[in-house]
Order: structure tokens, then C-alpha cells, then sequence
């Protein structure tokens, strides 16, 4: 009788076995979790990133959606149940307000890192062109997000967006309309209608044709930037901010980070449509427009001088328009108003100055690193090969001072703010820190797998400086056989008799038969065959 040796499977077993096979080939297929046993840059992992923290803020705002109320008198008051009322409702709201932070940092590195590394000139154009437009509607949806709470920043942000949207030409209206309604009085749904579902449907669309076809996802990387968000929330807690009154004059705020460039140019009070709209569409569209104006036939950086140079202004050029558009007059004895009014000559004449400073030094310094590296090759090949080398283990200890004095100040930082906000904070800190140490263990154990292929050479074996000794018994019986062979007959004439020649020696027969200095002169050889 023949014995099946495969498990039984009853119904619920065989639909979990459906189910796995059903995923495995559709979704599977194309998206890969991998624990890679060598050590990986997270900047190829940045557009990966940028989709798991989407992921999370998805999460976070569905379950926020729960309790809040989309209507003008009530945003604020919502939100403020959340913080204080709703079970983890601090937690998930700092989750969400970090999460989108990193989003659009994580979109800005992505961007840049695959521009200065040359990845669009590999047939990209289209992924480049749909990555930075993804970019633009990722501060889109940001800026709609941290609106809806309707707080002070809210409504200077709303403001801004409303004089933006009227001062374009011929459709500014429309816009203003469709996209604010008619003033204060429904912008709330308007705003939260685009942040929950119109925006997001754009980036899923985006992202749909803008990631390859295999998306993997790293198992230490999701750790580490999920644990990075938790730290955030717990060390720099986001607050609500003033409920904005209509009676009650606004203080001084500025909006979010990622849009004070544009805030530092309309505070000089030149043209709003200029300097509120036309400046960054002209850096959106040179940047769509770099793969088909980048001619170099390499990838690196270094030589593609021209684009490097373009490139390293830009980032210039944001980081000092973001401070200046947090920059305010500490002189509170003159109006508000006059504080908030950057001189635009000034302004201007710096920002004109910049640019070609900023774009000529960084070509002269690219030029003259190539040249650098030319003669050192020269120089390696004429001159000596071994070149002075770190040792690996001095460095990672350089590292771990360097980590455990930031953890100290992120320690004395967490706990003034856990003080203030009554303990919530120090949970998400301390789950926070947990997932990145284990993300640091799992980065450390995968860097330890690939340094294991390139063991070190064996050392060398102790060399002895006694003499060495001379072998027994042949070497020595060697020339006493010489000695005894006759005349005119050499060793190599009789090589058979060479092993017999010891064991037939006269000294070995005499210890056996026992004669010695006390032996018998009467023994005869007659005498052995006696029994």
C-alpha cells in the first residue's frame, strides 16, 4: 500500500497555499524584501525610502482621519483632541508631521543624488522628468497638510498661496477658486480634499510610472528611517501653535522649511508672480530639461564639470534663500511689517553675486581635483606602490565617539523637551532608538559578512636561527658506507645494499646476545642452536 509523505491540507490551508501563490505571482514579482549580506549605501536606497515613508504617513493619516473634523471652527479643536485626548494621538500626529518632513527631504536627496550621479543619461529621461515633478507635488501635499489645523502658520501660508494663485495672468482667479473656494469659509474641506485624496492618487500615478520595475525593500533601511522619524518626534515634539483668531493680531511665524526660499523672495516685495512663482518654475524646468542638455559622455561627477558646477550653485542658492526666509529683525521696536521686508536691493545684488561665484569656484575647484588626481596616478605608477594605509578598527572607534557624543546631546535635548510636554515624547524616543540599533547591528553584521571574504593573509612562519641537525640514521651512515666499499666501486653501483648495511652492524648483534664486559671467552658460536 503506497504512503503519501505530503501533509493533508484541509480547506483553510489550501486557500493560505492559494493565497501565497496568487501574491507570489503578481506583487512578489515585482517587489523583493532583501537582507543583502554585504553592506549597501543607503543612497541607493533613497527612492525606496521615499515610498516606505509615504507608506507611513498613509497609516498615520487614515488613523488621524478618525477624529478629525474638516470644518473651520472645528479644525483646530480637533486636532487639539487628538494631541491631548485621543489614546497615542500625540504619537501618530508626531509621526505624521516628521514623516512629512522626511519625505520631502528624502525626495530632495533622491533628486540630487541621481543627478550629480548621472543615472538619467542611461535612457531615464522620462523617470527623471516624472522624479521631479513627483517632487514638486510632494511639498504640495506637505503644504496641504500642516494647513488644515487652520493655526497662525496656517493662515499666513494660506494667504501666501491665495495672492500667488490671483496674481497669475489670465487663470489666476479660476484657480484661486477651485483650489481655496471663496476666502476662509471652505477652504478646510477644500484643502483636506486635496491632501487625502486628490494628491495622493497624483503621486501614486507618478509613482507607478516613475520606480522600476523590481522595488526592493531593505529590511535595516525601513528600520533605520522609521526609527529616524521616531527619534525626531521625540527629541523636537511638534506643537499646535496659536489657534488663529480674526480679533487677535498674528504673531511672527514663518512657514515650514521647505518653502521659506520662496517666502525670503516675496518678503522683498517685488512682483508676486515673479518672485512667488516664476523664479522656481524656472528652476523646476531647467531641471526637467538637464538630461537633454547634459552632453557628457561620462557618468561621474567629476567629469561632467559644467552639470556638477549647475548643480552644487542650486543647492547654494536654496540653502541661502531657506535662512534668510527664516531670518526676522530681532529689533521689535520698529513694526511688524518692516521686519518681515528683506531689502531688495540687497537681496537681489547678493543673489546676483552668488551665482557666478558659486558656479565659477566650484568649476575651478572640479578642474583642478581632476588634475590632482592625474599627476597622483602618474606619481603611483613612477614612483613606490605601497601607499600608507587606515587601519579599519581606529576608524570605526572614531565613529562610535563621534555617536555616542551626539547621543549624549540628543539625550539632554529628549529630556527638556519629555519635561515640557508631560513624558509622550520619550516613548516614541525610545522606540525610535531601539529600531536604529538594531538597524545599526543588522549594517555592522552585513559589513562584517563582506569583510570576511578579504581575510587577511596567514603571517609568515617563525624562521629558527639554530643550526640544523644532521639526520639520522642515513646521512650519517652515509660516509661510514663509503668508507668500507672498495676501490674503484662507488655508492651509486650498489643502492640495494644501503638499508641492509645498518641493521646487520656488529654493535646491534652483541646487545642482543647480551655480551658485554662480563661475557664468557669459553661461549662458542656452537653454543646459539642449544635450546
Amino acid at each position: 500500500m503506497a504512503v503519501s509523505l505530503e501533509p493533508r491540507r484541509n480547506g483553510v490551508v489550501e486557500f493560505l497555499y492559494w493565497l501565497w501563490e496568487g501574491v507570489d505571482r503578481t506583487i512578489f514579482t515585482a517587489i523583493k524584501f532583501s537582507f543583502p549580506a554585504r553592506f549597501v549605501s543607503p543612497f541607493g536606497f533613497l527612492g525606496m525610502l521615499t515610498f516606505i515613508v509615504f507608506i507611513i504617513l498613509g497609516i498615520s493619516g487614515a488613523l488621524l482621519m478618525f477624529y478629525y473634523q474638516p470644518i473651520l471652527d472645528r479644525a483646530w479643536d480637533s486636532v487639539q483632541f487628538i494631541n491631548d485626548e485621543v489614546p497615542f494621538g500625540f504619537h501618530i500626529r508626531n509621526i505624521h508631521y516628521h514623516g512629512s518632513n522626511a519625505m520631502v527631504l528624502l525626495a530632495v536627496l533622491h533628486m540630487y543624488y541621481q543627478y550629480f550621479s548621472g543615472r538619467y543619461k542611461i535612457r531615464n529621461e522620462v523617470l527623471w522628468m516624472t522624479g521631479v515633478i513627483l517632487g514638486v507635488v510632494t511639498i504640495l501635499e506637505a503644504f496641504t497638510g500642516y494647513d488644515v489645523i487652520f493655526s497662525e502658520r496656517a493662515q499666513l501660508a494660506i494667504s501666501i498661496a491665495a495672492s500667488l494663485t490671483t496674481s497669475i495672468p489670465v487663470a489666476g482667479s479660476v484657480i484661486r477658486d477651485a483650489a481655496l473656494g471663496s476666502g476662509f469659509s471652505d477652504f478646510v474641506l477644500r484643502f483636506y480634499a486635496q491632501h487625502v485624496f486628490l494628491l495622493p492618487i497624483v503621486m501614486l500615478g507618478l509613482m507607478a510610472v516613475h520606480f522600476p520595475r523590481f522595488l526592493v525593500f531593505d529590511v535595516p533601511m525601513v528600520m533605520a528611517i522609521a526609527g529616524a522619524i521616531l527619534i525626531t518626534g521625540g527629541v523636537f515634539p511638534i506643537d499646535l501653535g496659536f489657534k488663529f483668531e480674526p480679533t487677535v493680531p498674528p504673531g511672527v511665524t514663518v512657514p515650514e522649511w521647505y518653502l521659506t526660499g520662496i517666502y525670503a523672495f516675496m518678503r522683498t516685495q517685488y512682483d508676486k508672480f515673479v518672485t512667488g512663482l516664476l523664479w522656481p518654475l524656472i528652476f523646476i524646468i531647467s531641471f526637467v530639461l538637464i538630461p537633454f542638455i547634459d552632453r557628457y559622455k561620462k557618468f561621474s561627477w567629476r567629469d561632467r564639470p559644467i552639470i556638477t558646477a549647475f548643480g552644487i550653485t542650486s543647492l547654494a542658492q536654496i540653502m541661502v534663500t531657506t535662512y534668510w526666509g527664516f531670518y526676522i529683525s530681532p529689533d521689535i521696536s520698529i513694526p511688524l511689517v518692516e521686519r518681515l521686508v528683506i531689502d531688495p536691493v540687497f537681496f537681489y545684488s547678493v543673489m546676483i553675486l552668488l551665482v557666478p561665484m558659486s558656479f565659477g569656484f566650484t568649476y575651478m575647484m572640479i578642474k583642478l581635483a581632476n588634475e590632482a588626481e592625474r599627476k597622483s596616478k602618474l606619481a603611483k605608477n613612477t614612483g613606490p606602490q605601497k601607499v600608507a594605509t587606515l587601519d579599519l578598527s581606529e576608524k570605526w572607534i572614531n565613529w562610535l565617539l563621534v555617536a555616542l557624543l551626539a547621543f549624549q546631546v540628543f539625550l539632554n535635548i529628549a529630556a527638556y523637551n519629555a519635561a515640557l510636554t508631560g513624558m509622550n515624547n520619550m516613548s516614541l524616543f525610545f522606540v525610535g532608538l531601539i529600531l536604529m540599533v538594531f538597524a545599526g547591528f543588522f549594517h555592522i553584521y552585513r559589513y562584517g559578512m563582506s569583510q570576511q571574504k578579504n581575510a587577511p593573509p596567514a603571517p609568515p612562519a617563525p624562521v629558527s636561527d639554530e643550526k640544523p641537525k644532521l639526520a639520522e640514521p642515513e646521512e650519517s651512515s652515509q660516509p661510514e658506507e663509503s668508507a668500507k666499499l672498495p676501490e674503484g666501486e662507488t655508492a651509486a653501483e650498489k643502492p640495494e645494499e644501503k638499508p641492509i648495511a645498518p641493521e646487520v652492524s656488529a654493535p646491534k648483534t652483541q646487545a642482543d646476545l647480551g655480551v658485554g664486559a662480563d661475557n664468557n671467552p669459553n661461549l662458542g658460536t656452537g653454543d646459539l642452536n642449544k635450546p
